[in-house]
């Protein structure tokens, strides 16, 4: 027996040898990734004492009726330049990869097949709570992740997952209107996403 362990009853060696590790999924369209996706990401991290975060950028929402405006490769270049340095967050292409629509049981059982030894979150905005029982394959996703909620409205609960709250008054679809209007997004995304979006011109009009 290894000398560190010397004395330990072999109950407590049991429990040693089949702790997990916690990872958790975060999943969106990130068009684009903005300091409020990584604020909560950090949250959770934190308040879950998480290993790491698995951004993945999706395809196109099976719930969701626009596409993103920004495309795949811009979308996972931005989110690459904004965990640069960042040992704890990683980005993770798959649902890129695979033809549309983009499935969170999907991923998730992919993920599960290489990252065997860990408990598996799933991280989600509170605007997606009503939709979850529409997901697909939702009881057997339900079985084999625990959904926490990113909620930046302060607004009293209406469900009971575990939330993590932090109030913050940032979206895609605004930083999306201020640069259509020639406003600055300076503090609303990491500079280098915003050099990003300068230099392909993205979302120079309006979206609807």
């Amino acid at each position: 027996m290894n000398a560190c362990h010397a004395g330990l009853p072999k109950s407590r060696l049991a429990v040693k040898r089949c702790v997990l590790k916690k990872i958790a999924i975060y999943g969106g369209t990130f068009d684009p990734v903005h300091h409020a996706h990584l604020i909560l990401a950090r949250e959770a991290i934190e308040t879950l004492d998480l290993q790491k975060v698995i951004l993945v950028p999706a395809a196109i929402s099976p719930l969701k009726k626009a596409a993103p405006v920004a495309s795949s490769e811009v979308r996972l270049a931005m989110l690459r330049a904004a965990i640069k340095d960042e040992p704890e967050f990683e980005v993770d292409e798959c649902e890129l990869r695979r033809a549309a629509p983009s499935y969170t049981i999907d991923t998730v059982e992919e993920i599960r097949r290489r990252e065997r030894d860990a408990a598996i979150y799933c991280l989600i905005g509170e605007d997606n709570v009503e939709q979850l029982p529409h997901w697909h394959r939702f009881a057997e996703l339900e079985k084999i992740v625990r959904f926490i909620v990113l909620d930046r409205s302060g607004k009293q609960p209406t469900h009971s997952y575990q939330l993590i709250h932090r109030r913050i008054d940032i979206s895609a679809t605004e930083i999306r209107r201020r640069v259509a209007q020639n406003e600055s997004i300076q503090y609303l995304v990491p500079d280098s996403v915003e050099e990003i979006i300068q230099c392909e011109k993205l979302y120079r009009e309006q979206s609807k």
